[in-house]
Order: structure tokens, then C-alpha cells, then sequence
């Protein structure tokens, strides 16, 4: 089994999703020879809390998983631990963001994250000085070869496992750098697309979005910016996309002379997007649940699974969680909301009428889940704007629920400003119509569904009793 995770890796930026542009030959030929969920979504648009949902199957409130800092401890379910106690041998190469340190032993048989070997002279930098406006938009300059980059190091870890004559069942997780800001790639990558050719972006500063939108651009400086170079970004972004499809084409390539392609279940999916330059904005927010930053590609093959089908029914990130239990004969022992897509992946539809959900932001009495300031080097660190800009206005960060049901799509935010999309009209999400009257009906119907999902999750239950009278005492 093998887990393979580009990180910020939206849907839309992907040939086999639509994209007009973007060259991705070998995520294409996973899709024909499996499944791909066309309508995938993440239950967080940050890295942390997305990976802990996945490995669980809960959404992040279940067990306050919403900031970067709280991983999954050994008291908790994982799906790596699942596996790892039925037998496998679980090898987990590149960033974490999901387990606690001390959780990797019960969790995992080997780890690491190897740096890359990119001479200094030849590493992505910034090239613009710090009274730039461009300095704080993550464009970086292209460097080094594909060979040396981090994830490609990594890649060579878990080939090294493939080509093991092992006798146990193994599962490879692959968290990869790419293709996470800075905005930067190797140099037959870094230039693939000209930015007059990519498609238009959604625009800045539209009416009724979320406070932090403004923020976000006046603090980073975005909004000197034009729409040329933001289309310079995107197409940057573009080739880091490419980059990630050559590396999946390398392991591909290893699981074809191993004779592993036969036998080993391949899934690849993302932890959440990026702005890229939509809406005049880079990077994501802890609060924010744009399309571009909750739905995330899925794809899976499997043996002696259906080839070349699409579902088109809605279906959310952890489910991958549920799919894998099922797939390696394991039942899991906590309680869960994930649902296996084994049926989606033998060719049957999935449930047309399922609501999705994303959750986002941090409460303002909760300084413990901001980004600390102390994180920072200096006021030039490439995050300053972004962490300073929590801490400093808090009221930017606020709590977030998303919920899409058909042609709909809610985010609350009782705090600040609430969303409300009509997805037939408005696929892009150009027009908040939160409060316009014609939509009354299907927003307080998206309300209503939105409160009885939390009082479905609001907590799970131990499996285990514990005794009710006083210790060493024999209670009936």
C-alpha cells in the first residue's frame, strides 16, 4: 500500500481534473487505471489538522486537532498504527504534521525526512529586496536539479523498500514538500508555462468576503501586486504540479520493475490547496474554506479494482482512512465518521445526497493554537506577515465551518463574515449571498444540517468502561 501526499496540491491545477494547461501525464494514467473522486474535500485547510482527520476519521473538533501544534498522541487512533499492529511494516518518509514524536514507535517501523542535495549557489532564493512589495509574495527563483531536491531523496528511501524482497505486508506514507510555497521548482519546471497562457484567476478584492482577505494583501503587500505577476505565480505554481506528476511517474516506474504494480494498492491524495494568486492571494489562511483550499484531487488503484472510472459523488478526505482499514482486513476499534469508498472503487456510485464538511480558524480566547510569534527569525522571515497578523488581529482568524450539500455551499463564521454560494451560478465563488433574501430557504436548510452534523460529532465515546465503584472494590 502506498499513500502518496503532494502537499498544497488543489483539484483544479491538474490535467485529469480540467486544467487547460497543466501537464500531469502520469497522475492522468493513475486515473485510467482507477478511480478518480472528482469531488474531494479536506476536512482543514492547514496542514496539521487535515492529517490528523485523515489518520482518524475525525473531523478536527472531536479532539481539538485545529491548530499546527497538536498532533496525534498514542492514546489516539491512527491509521498507520492500525496497520503497523495488524503486521505491516510501515515506512513514513518526508514532513510529519500528523504523529507526536512519541507516537512514531507504536506507529511506524522506520521514519525520516531527508534534505536535499541542491548546491547552495544553486537553491531557490528570494530575489527581491525587503522594500520590494513582491518580497513577501513566496515567488522564489527557479534552482537546482530535479534529482536533488527533497522529495526526490525521499522517493529514493521508499524505492529502496519497494525493491526489498519482504515477506510481510508493507504501507509507505509519502509526505512531500511539493508543492508548498515559496513558489519555486527545478529549473526544467520552474519556466514549463508562459503566465499569458494561464487561465484567468478569480479577482481581488470582491465584495463580502472575509475580513482576512484585505488583511492578507495589505500586510503581505499583494495589493501592489497586478494581475501579471500573479499570473507569473500561478504558473510557477503550475510547474511545482508537473514536478510532483514526474515524480510519481519515477515510483510508478519502480513499483512496474518490481512487479509491485500487481499487487499494491496506490492512493494518491492531498492535505489542502493554495491561492496561488486566485483572489490576489497566496499561501492559505486557518480559516478559510475557498474551493481552491478544500477540494483536493483523490485518486486510488487498486488490484483487481475498476479502471477508469470517475465518481462524481461527494466524498471527503478521511475517507481514505475507512478504505484502507477495509481494503487490509482490519476493523477498527474507535469511532469514526469516515466511509469506505470500496464501492466507489469496484465501480459502484457512491451517495449523491452526502454533505461535506471543513473547519477552520482558532477562537480568540485560545493563544495557545496561534502561530507564536517566537516562531519567527526576524521581521523579513517569509511567514512574519501571515504570524504577526494573527496575533496582532485575531478577530482575522476566527472559527469557521463549511458545509456543501449539491449546489450549495455555507460557511459559518459567528464571529465574523459568513459565505454563502450558489455553486450552479457561481462555481468560482465570486458573490457572497449570505444575505440575500432569494436564498433563505436552502441557507437555513444548510444551517439546520450544519447543527445536527456537529451534534452527530461532537464527541466519541471510549470503548472501554470504566468501573464505578472505588479502587480494588467489586462493582456489579
Amino acid at each position: 500500500m502506498i499513500l502518496w501526499m503532494p502537499e498544497t496540491l488543489r483539484a483544479e491545477g491538474m490535467a485529469c481534473y480540467g486544467h487547460p494547461l497543466t501537464s500531469t501525464p502520469n497522475y492522468d494514467r493513475l486515473a485510467r487505471e482507477g478511480v478518480r473522486f472528482t469531488d474531494c474535500h479536506t476536512q482543514n485547510t492547514v496542514c496539521g489538522p487535515s492529517r490528523c482527520s485523515l489518520m482518524t476519521g475525525w473531523p478536527v473538533h472531536v479532539r481539538g486537532h485545529r491548530s499546527l501544534y497538536y498532533f496525534l498522541h498514542p492514546d489516539e487512533p491512527n491509521l498507520l498504527r492500525y496497520l503497523k499492529d495488524a503486521g505491516y511494516d510501515v515506512y513514513f518518509f518526508g514532513k510529519n504534521d500528523v504523529l507526536s514524536t512519541e507516537t512514531f514507535p507504536l506507529s511506524v517501523t522506520e521514519w525520516g525526512s531527508k534534505g536535499g542535495r541542491i548546491p547552495a549557489k544553486d537553491r531557490p532564493r528570494n530575489p527581491y529586496s525587503p522594500d520590494d512589495p513582491r518580497f513577501f509574495s513566496f515567488l522564489y527563483t527557479s534552482g537546482g536539479d530535479r534529482h536533488d531536491y527533497p522529495d526526490y531523496v525521499n522517493l529514493e528511501s521508499a524505492i529502496k523498500i519497494i525493491e526489498r524482497d519482504s515477506k510481510k505486508p508493507w504501507c509507505i506514507y509519502l509526505p512531500q514538500t511539493m508543492v508548498h510555497p515559496p513558489f519555486a521548482a527545478p529549473k526544467d519546471f520552474y519556466g514549463m508555462y508562459d503566465p499569458k497562457q494561464v487561465p484567468a484567476l478569480r479577482p481581488p478584492d470582491l465584495p463580502g468576503k472575509p475580513n482576512y482577505y484585505g488583511a492578507i494583501r495589505r500586510t503581505r503587500r499583494l495589493d501592489k501586486l497586478d494581475d501579471a505577476f500573479f499570473r507569473q505565480i500561478q504558473a510557477v505554481y503550475l510547474g511545482m504540479i508537473s514536478y510532483s506528476d514526474w515524480l510519481l511517474g519515477e515510483m510508478l516506474a519502480a513499483l512496474e520493475r518490481t512487479g509491485h504494480d500487481k499487487d499494491t494498492a496506490f492512493f494518491v491524495f492531498s492535505d489542502h490547496g493554495e491561492w496561488g494568486g486566485d483572489y490576489g492571494l497566496v499561501e492559505k489562511w486557518p480559516s478559510a474554506c475557498d474551493d481552491v483550499l478544500n477540494h483536493v484531487p483523490l485518486i486510488a488503484r487498486i488490484p483487481g479494482g475498476i479502471k477508469g472510472h470517475v465518481s462524481k459523488e461527494p466524498v471527503e478526505l478521511y475517507d481514505v482512512m475507512a478504505t484502507c482499514l477495509e481494503l487490509a482486513g482490519i476493523e477498527a476499534q474507535h469511532t469514526h465518521f469516515a466511509r469506505s469508498l470500496m464501492p466507489q472503487l469496484n465501480g459502484r456510485p457512491g451517495d449523491p445526497n452526502r454533505a461535506v464538511f471543513c473547519e477552520g480558524g482558532y477562537n480568540t480566547y485560545e493563544p495557545q493554537c496561534f502561530e507564536p510569534l517566537s516562531f519567527l527569525q526576524s521581521d523579513l522571515d517569509i511567514y512574519a506577515p501571515k504570524v504577526k497578523l494573527q496575533n496582532e488581529h485575531p478577530e482575522t482568524i476566527t472559527r469557521a465551518t463549511m458545509i456543501q450539500s449539491g449546489n450549495y455551499k455555507l460557511v459559518l463564521r459567528p464571529d465574523g463574515e459568513s459565505e454563502f454560494y450558489d455553486l450552479a451560478k457561481d462555481p468560482r465563488e465570486l458573490h457572497n449571498v449570505y444575505s440575500d433574501r432569494t436564498y433563505a430557504g436552502p441557507r437555513e436548510e444548510l444551517h439546520m444540517q450544519l447543527l445536527n452534523w456537529y451534534l452527530r460529532t461532537a464527541d466519541v465515546a471510549p470503548k472501554q468502561h470504566d468501573p464505578r465503584g472505588f479502587p480494588g472494590s467489586r462493582v456489579i
